[in-house]
Formats: structure tokens, sequence, C-alpha cells
């Protein structure tokens, strides 16, 4: 009976740990995932920022860019220091099971010895054949070899499990010296990332304080990226009141066959609607408008980095990408405007149902009004500023409700 317990107790010991090896696995996997994501978008940002170090400037864009890069290799650092924290857990619990093994095994050990020394008192020291046709009637000779089949069993048992428990006691240190070998590994990683991540704070600050000191030039570039801000605010409104009229036109003169579906601001026709639909349900799902790039400067009102009382606004996001890089329709839709404006080039409106998106700062244009495109569709190349940096500028809306753009695209 003893040995039966000691059976279930290693089963479910066993379970245990299978299970915890499961959930660490679990761990471990989304830790290497987001350890490899992180690693690629500081790779990114490698190749862009290195293709504008003989042209940048000591710049608001040039500091967004930096900053953003900072709070990516903090990302790596924080991975890492979870990582470390994730095998000193792993190394622990090694260290727990194999001081459990041993005091099994141990215990196993002690209790085979005491089978064989019980066994050789109770034989009085006789051979087994002796021990059998000793026996002073049939039922005693039939209850020995019952016995001496019991305990052929129950020596087997012990031996297979004591041979188990080796093994796995073998093969837990095994397991811990890897471990140990991983973490001096991931420390020694750990530590450059963290003087990159050092160097970076200090270069950071340095540009803070030179553009502290460039105030008055600063307000200035402030002041007139506003009035262009305003300008191409105007443009898209108008731009999009425009299509609005001329749907409300056409349902008009069709009869009403193009009605205003729930919740739309615009009536249009079953085509255009689904279209709409299938634009809302892919929000968070969308392709960047740059195959690759980073926010350098996210949607909404924030303060000035280096200006107190200063805030800055922006409509969309300006991704800065690569030098010529291609710009890309993110659904799709057809282009209902072209045009330029001051300070953000060349921009296009690709209407997507009652959804619209649009691209400014672009060199070139590839596509007409009109055109269907399709997502991923070429529809322009990036333009490079004065101080080398290729950005573009982006945004969306639903009718004339301007939205958050890096809410509908893929998170990176």
């Amino acid at each position: 009976m003893k040995i039966v317990f000691r059976l279930i107790f290693i089963f479910c010991l066993i379970s245990l740990q299978i299970e915890v090896f499961s959930q660490t696995n679990k761990s471990r996997e989304q830790l290497e995932r987001d350890k490899l994501e992180v690693q690629n978008r500081l790779k990114e940002f490698d190749v862009i920022l290195k293709q504008t170090t003989a042209t940048k400037r000591e710049s608001l864009g040039e500091l967004n860019a930096l900053t953003r890069q900072f709070q990516t290799q903090n990302r790596l650092v924080n991975t890492l220091d979870r990582e470390v924290t994730l095998l000193s857990n792993e190394i622990f619990e090694i260290e727990t099971k194999i001081s459990s093994l041993e005091n099994q095994l141990k215990e196993l050990k002690a209790e085979y010895a005491r089978m064989i020394y019980n066994s050789s008192k109770l034989n009085r020291g006789l051979s087994i054949v002796a021990f059998v046709f000793s026996s002073a009637n049939f039922n005693q000779l039939y209850m020995r070899l019952k016995y001496l089949k019991q305990y052929t069993d129950n020596r087997k048992q012990q031996a297979a499990q004591i041979e188990k428990l080796s093994v796995d006691l073998a093969n837990q240190r095994i397991a811990l010296d890897s471990r140990k070998l991983d973490k001096e590994k991931v420390l020694v990683e750990e530590k450059t990332e963290k003087e990159k991540l050092e160097q970076m704070r200090k270069e950071q600050q340095g540009l803070v304080n030179t553009l502290s000191k460039k105030e008055g030039e600063i307000k200035k570039q402030i002041t007139a990226t506003k009035k262009q801000q305003e300008q191409l605010n105007r443009m898209i409104k108008a731009a999009i009141e425009e299509e609005i009229r001329l749907a409300e036109a056409a349902a008009k003169k069709e009869n009403s066959s193009s009605s205003k579906t729930s919740g739309s601001s615009m009536p249009m026709t079953p085509e255009a609607a689904a279209l709409s639909t299938s634009f809302a349900g892919n929000k968070g799902k969308l392709p960047w408008p740059v195959e690759t790039g980073f926010i350098a400067q996210g949607y909404g009102t924030y303060p000035h980095p280096t200006l107190k009382g200063i805030t800055l606004e922006n409509d969309g996001v300006d991704i800065r990408t690569q030098p010529n890089a291609s710009v890309r329709a993110v659904f799709d839709g057809v282009v209902s405007k072209i045009t330029t404006i001051p300070g953000y080039g060349n921009t296009l409106i690709i209407k997507h149902g009652e959804y619209f998106t649009m691209y400014s700062r672009l060199k070139s244009i590839s596509v007409s009004a009109g055109q269907t495109v399709k997502a991923k569709t070429i529809i322009g190349q990036v333009a490079t500023n004065a101080e080398g940096v290729a950005e573009v500028h982006f945004q969306t809306w639903k009718s004339l409700q301007i939205m958050d753009p890096a809410t509908w695209i893929l998170a990176k």
C-alpha cells in the first residue's frame, strides 16, 4: 500500500512539473517574440536614421526621432530584464526540483535496502528454493510463492523508480547548467544595451539643451507650422464636403436609391456602403502607408519638449521612413483629390466609402483623381526635406470627423 501511495505521489509531481514546464514555455515563447519584435524595430531605426546622418540638423524632428528610438531601446532593456527574471525563476524551480528528486532518490534507496534486509531476516538466510520447499504444507507453499512474486514485483518497481529518478535528476542538472549559461549571456547583453540606452539619453538631453537656446527661431517655426496645418485641414474638409454634396446630389437624382446607412453622415451606393463597412472592420489591421518606418510624431495635442507653456498639435501621424520610399494606399478606394499645400507638398486624399485617408509630403504622385486603387497600391514617393528627413504625413477621417491614424494601422 505504501508503494501505491508513493507511485501516486510521483505521478502527481510529474504532472505538476509538466504543467509548470508548459506555462514556462509559453512565457518564454512570448518573451522571445517580444524581444525579436523590439530588435527588428531598432534595426529599422538604425537603417532610417543612418541615412540622414550627413545632413541631420538640430531640430524638433531630430529630437522626436531620437525620443522614439530611446523609447524602443528602453523597451528592449525592459524585455531583457524580464528574460533575466524568467531565467532566475527557472533556475530556482530547477534547483527545487533537484532537491526534491535527491530526497526522493535517497528515500527510495533506503527503502530498497530495508526491503532486502527484511527479506533476508524473514528467510533466515535460506536460499529461495530452500525457503519455498521448506514449507510445512501446501498452503504455506502457496503463500510463500505469492510472497516471493510480490517481493520480486516490488523490487522491480522500486528499481525502476530509482532508475527513473536518477535519469530525471541527471537531466535536471543538465538543464540547470544550461539555464545558468543562458542567464550569463543575457546579463552581458543587457549590460551592453543599457550602455546604449544611457548614450541615447545623453544625446537626447544634449539636443534638448541646444534647442532650448533657439526659442525665438522655434516659436516662428511653430507659428508657420500651425498656419500650414490649418490650410491643410481646410482643404481636407472642403474636399470631404464636396464628396458629401456630390453623393447627396446623386442620391436625389436616382430617387434616393442611394441612401444613408445607419450611423452614416452621407448617402452611399450599396458598393460604397460595403467598402465603408469593410474599412471599419479592419480597424487596427490596415497596412502602413510605407513599408518600413516609425511614428516620429503622434496624433493629438502635447507639450513642446523644450519650450515651457507651448503645446503642439497634430491631426495625423508623421511617419519617418527611408528617402525615396514608396507611399502606399492603406485600403481599397478611389482617389478623391490631388493638390499641393505649402509645408506639406504634394497631397492626395483617397475615399473609402464614408472614410477618407490623406497622404502628404510626397515628392511625386503616381495616381490620378478618380482612379480606383487597391490596398498597398503605390500612390507616390515620399519627399526628403532640407534636413535629410523623409517623412510622410498621414491622416484618417470618418466623413468630417478626424481620427487617430495610429489606431487604424497595424501596431508596431
